[in-house]
């Protein structure tokens, strides 16, 4: 029963060939084909089964989480990512895949705050001066990580991103200076450990979608991000959306398809 949904998920020339043939004899209409090829596909790699066809789904291809992966696996899924789209975003990067990919992919862009690996072929959307985007706030120098993951995420997806970092409510008057950024942007994240406060005080001063994400930083009663996490989601500030601890990756993903949705007819396009 596997190798009978592998050989049938599997797109091969012959199966391509037989659709295309379907389609030019009148015998399948466009849009149904376009169908079984948005829903069908999969690159079985004994170790991992890639979702080669997300991209047609979703509008962007599957990102790889490098987080328990092997260098070798991880290698090969880069690999074989980058031969179907020409486009790879890697996260949670152990310095050992790191340099892996980068001996493999010396083009590749390496951001090594975020963690992360960006491989294109098209250079990234150019956009105007001042076009609004999306703005990454973090709380605390040591929340930067996951919000650089946000920002990274943000803009090799294709959309503006601005960062004011280090502006925590311990020292409220530092996000107070910004004002204008806050209010310009066409969705803001907002990233904060400790406990947490950072989003509810953005959201009450902007009417722009605040997607926050609560970090694992602070002392021992933070309980890794859960208080930080708890405090988002008894926000009562309105607009406010909350990701997982740590998830920068979810949170730069979400305010992109939000500027995507919100941009001008004719704007920019994503990666």
């Amino acid at each position: 029963m596997v190798r009978q949904e592998r050989r049938e998920n599997r797109v091969d020339p012959e199966r391509i060939r037989s659709l295309l043939e379907a389609v030019r004899g009148g015998d399948l209409d466009v849009d149904a084909a376009l169908d079984r090829l948005r829903w069908t596909p999969f690159e079985d790699l004994g170790h991992s089964r890639l979702d080669t066809h997300r991209r047609l789904r979703t509008g962007f291809p599957e990102t790889v989480y490098c987080a328990g992966k092997t260098v070798a696996q991880t290698l090969e899924i880069v690999e074989r990512l980058w031969e179907r789209h020409r486009f790879v975003l890697a996260t949670r990067m152990t310095p050992a895949q790191a340099e892996a990919l980068q001996a493999r992919f010396p083009e590749g862009r390496f951001h090594e705050s975020a963690r992360m690996m960006e491989l294109r072929e098209a250079p990234p959307p150019e956009h105007p001066e001042g076009d609004p985007g999306v703005l990454v706030v973090s709380a605390g120098t040591s929340d930067q990580p996951v919000a650089e993951e946000a920002a990274v995420t943000a803009a090799a997806l294709g959309s503006p991103v601005e960062r004011l970092y280090d502006c925590g409510v311990a020292g409220l008057h530092r996000l107070l200076e910004a004002r204008a950024a806050l209010q310009s942007a066409r969705a803001l994240i907002v990233v904060a450990g400790m406990e947490g406060a950072l989003p509810s005080v953005v959201g009450g001063l902007v009417e722009q979608p605040v997607i926050a994400v609560p970090t694992s930083v602070g002392y021992g009663a933070s309980f890794g991000g859960v208080a930080a996490l708890l405090a988002m989601l008894n926000s009562c500030a309105t607009g406010i959306a909350v990701v997982n601890i740590d998830n920068g990756f979810g949170a730069g993903y979400l305010a992109h398809l939000i500027c995507r949705q919100t941009a001008p007819v004719g704007g920019e396009d994503s990666s």
